[in-house]
């Protein structure tokens, strides 16, 4: 996992490479404007021939445009920098790199800022835009020309490079101080900062690509981060090795809980992701009357009829049947598609009481313990729960999708923290709390995932891989980052808007095909980029 950093960290840690490894700062800076052009042109091919503007502010955010500047110039592309201060304004290693800049390219190459329409004429004649504005220091709102030219940058329709997070966003908080840049790129060192995983910077950000600066190692490891960023190398970690002896019960055999009258889909999707990433064996306990139905959806799992309501759901006389299927089973499933009937909820409640294996809470599972969530805490071994956020806010009292949203890593922890179980908050950049409090945020995923199902194949894939005998930890980031970068792959065939959950399910074992070729050592290339 990498770290996820507030801008206070990003500062101490640039002071002590500077002062404590006496690594220069304008090395620094080159290393930046080097991994701005360099990830740029990993992502969009060759600058050669393109009208490249950089605008630059007067700090060392600016600095590192101007050896950005310089080293498109090398890759022969067309460079205006666009200044908003006077060299005499700039910070001293911002004017160092503007003189390297000028050296080569002339005076005549940048534009000193002076109006609006100045910098919409210049802006929208441009291929590439490379916002350099302002960093991780703002703290106050945005006003005078640098929000005119945050303005301009947006009112364009070419893509947009942010150095370090678009200008205007808070780096901790990923609120906008009164306008910010709307990024398709965004470059940050060193290590990520918090504010491009939550709140506006989840939007403005776009990808977020991150460039080694030369911080020694020990510096990174002394800081005291409880926020990590997943990352391919840990996750194809935490996936299960296939030894050439294997069979089917060496995978484990999943049960899953779910369906009911009109909704054995997504009984149905969950089994198949759960068989997809691997379980040996998949069964799901179904009402009787809507068993046929699920039958005739699934090949490869077998199903299991039980008691019904008069509404065909779940009723409170199957639980011992149920009881006796959990135990035969190596990890459990509870939630998908089941209804809320008050039956099936008071069927539930007691169902959570006698978890004793590694299990999945989703969907009208967790509504069926609002108000109620004292009884996770009998469970004997901690379960995962998997709330979007209209569940967290039924599950923790005055909260509202609204609140959660605003504080989506903050409500995440706390309920892992106070309730001592895994809690995977779905939404843009899914965040992951284990009951110490530590959370993981996912990189992967894309907004043609929010259609109906993805949740179910989000559940599956974590029971199939509980069911491996992956930890619940692991299991939770492994499920949460191959479903991302499932979606992404099916997103880059058919597009956003027109995605299904069938098309998450089918893309599963490319993920999973990608993320055990790719290797520890690998920067984005072919395999990595077909996941992005």
């Amino acid at each position: 996992m990498t770290k996820i950093i507030t801008a206070a960290q990003m500062q101490e840690l640039d002071r002590r490479t500077i002062s404590e490894a006496h690594i220069p700062a304008t090395t620094l800076m080159e290393r930046a404007g080097s991994g701005v052009v360099s990830c740029l042109e990993q992502r969009s091919g060759s600058v050669r021939g393109k009208t490249v503007t950089i605008v630059c502010g007067k700090g060392n955010n600016g600095g590192d445009g101007f050896v950005a500047a310089r080293l498109f110039r090398r890759r022969h592309a067309k460079v205006r920098v666009l200044a908003l201060a006077p060299v005499s304004e700039l910070s001293r290693d911002a004017a160092a790199m503007y003189r390297q800049f000028v050296r080569g390219a002339g005076k005549s190459s940048v534009y000193l800022y002076t109006s609006r329409a100045q910098s919409q004429a210049l802006l929208h004649d441009s291929d590439i835009i490379v916002d350099a504005l302002l960093g991780t220091g703002l703290s106050s709102a945005v006003t005078g020309r640098y929000a005119e030219a945050i303005d301009s940058i947006n009112e364009t329709s070419c893509p947009v490079v942010a150095v370090d997070l678009p200008s205007g966003l808070h780096a901790d908080t990923g609120t906008i101080l009164s306008r910010a840049v709307r990024a398709s790129l965004t470059v940050t060192f060193g290590l990520p900062k918090l504010g491009l995983y939550q709140r506006d910077g989840i939007d403005l950000a776009g990808e977020v690509a991150i460039v080694d600066i030369g911080i020694p190692p020990a510096y990174i490891d002394a800081v005291e981060s409880r926020t990590t960023l997943m990352t391919q190398h840990v996750v194809r970690a935490y996936l299960p090795r296939r030894q050439p002896s294997s069979h089917k019960g060496t995978f484990g055999h999943a049960g899953i809980i779910a369906g009911s009258v009109g909704k054995t889909g997504a009984a149905a999707m969950a089994a198949r992701a759960a068989l997809r990433v691997g379980a040996g064996l998949v069964t799901v306990a179904v009402p009787t009357s809507v068993n046929d139905v699920l039958e005739a959806k699934l090949l490869e799992a077998m199903t299991v009829p039980m008691p019904e309501t008069k509404a065909r759901t779940f009723a409170r006389t199957a639980l011992d049947r149920l009881v006796a299927f959990m135990a035969a089973r190596t990890a459990i499933a509870i939630g998908p598609g089941i209804s809320t009937h008050p039956e099936t909820v008071e069927l539930v409640q007691a169902l959570t009481k006698q978890l004793d294996r590694p299990a999945v809470l989703d969907a009208d599972a967790l509504n069926a313990l609002t108000g109620r969530t004292a009884l996770l805490a009998s469970c004997k071994t901690p379960p995962i729960i998997t709330p979007h956020p209209g569940e967290m806010a039924r599950l923790e009292a005055d909260a509202t999708p609204q609140t959660v949203n605003s504080d989506r890593i903050g409500f995440a922890s706390r309920f892992a923290r106070e309730r001592g179980l895994f809690v995977v908050l779905k939404g843009a950049r899914t965040v992951i709390a284990r009951p110490d409090g530590a959370v993981a945020i996912c990189p992967t995923g894309n907004p043609g995932m929010a259609t109906a199902g993805t949740g179910d194949v989000l559940t599956g894939m974590m029971v199939g891989l509980l069911a491996q005998g992956l930890s619940s930890w692991e299991a939770a980031c492994a499920a949460t980052y191959l479903h991302g970068a499932a979606g992404d792959l099916a997103a880059a065939q058919k597009g956003q808007a027109g995605l299904i959950a069938g098309d998450v399910i089918e893309e599963i074992p490319h993920a999973l095909r990608l993320m055990q070729q790719a290797s520890s050592q690998d920067k984005p290339t072919e395999i990595w980029n077909a996941l992005l």
